[in-house]
């Protein structure tokens, strides 16, 4: 748990209720629900398999769900007519997969939304740019090409350019699942410096140690389902055969 943190707010900036999905005749989801408080940082573990990534995709409306509700921030996700533009302006997500354009230098990556989608003069989008890098330790870099970088400083350019949208809530699904240790370490701490900062943070993680020490809530998800959910302690005390099992093989 993140020493010194505040305890988060009630203001419920993320809500799950009854979420199912389905891919085909495979029920990923069967009936998740899940709150997070502004300011709360959220762990989400468990199997492959279990749903941890289609949740994360269904809060960004990456995938439309088949039953229930979710709301983040003001905005009904789950109906059809959700100005996602909008959504999308409240909502950072960071993937595995660094998804950088390879043509253009690490500045113009990060410039690129904040000039095409918020409209904003590129004088202050390369003000931006440079202030979100230099939080990810990487104003440095700003004219470098992405294949002059490591896996782990593209990682934390791809977090800076989420956070350039200046969102309200952050998503990351596995981002450190392809990185060696030492590159882990590196983004782990950019989200560790956004965390005590404050940003409302939902991760699925299998970094078990990471998720203990900066997790307000860590849920485990199971079948598809919140299967428990609580604060670090159910890494020690697991209150279900299922998580207790999962863990004798990720600890």
């Amino acid at each position: 748990m993140r020493s010194g943190s505040d305890t988060p707010s009630q203001d419920i900036v993320v809500s799950l209720k009854g979420v199912h999905k389905s891919f085909g005749s495979n029920q990923v989801l069967r009936g998740v629900d899940l709150d997070v408080s502004r300011g709360e940082v959220v762990a989400i573990i468990g199997k492959s398999g279990s749903g941890k990534s289609t949740a994360l995709r269904c809060i960004d409306y990456l995938e439309s769900i088949d039953q229930g509700t979710i709301r983040v921030c003001d905005h009904q996700v789950h109906k059809p007519d959700v100005d996602l533009r909008a959504l999308r302006l409240d909502i950072g997500i960071v993937f595995q997969s660094y998804n950088l354009f390879p043509h253009l230098t690490i500045e113009q990556n990060v410039m690129l939304a904040p000039t095409a989608v918020k409209k904003l003069a590129r004088p202050a989008a390369r003000q931006l740019a440079h202030r979100v890098l230099g939080q990810v330790g990487l104003l440095e870099k700003a004219n470098q090409f992405p294949e002059r970088l490591s896996g782990g400083q593209q990682q934390r350019a791809a977090i800076a350019r989420s956070l350039a949208m200046e969102p309200k809530i952050m998503l990351f699904d596995e981002v450190t699942s392809a990185l060696d240790p030492q590159l882990t370490g590196e983004v782990l701490r950019v989200i560790e410096d956004l965390a005590n900062k404050g940003m409302t943070m939902i991760m699925v993680t299998h970094e078990m140690n990471f998720a203990r020490k900066i997790a307000d809530t860590i849920v485990f998800m199971h079948e598809g389902k919140v299967w428990e959910k609580g604060g670090a302690h159910i890494l020690n005390s697991p209150g279900t055969p299922e998580l207790r099992e999962f863990l004798q093989h990720e600890l």
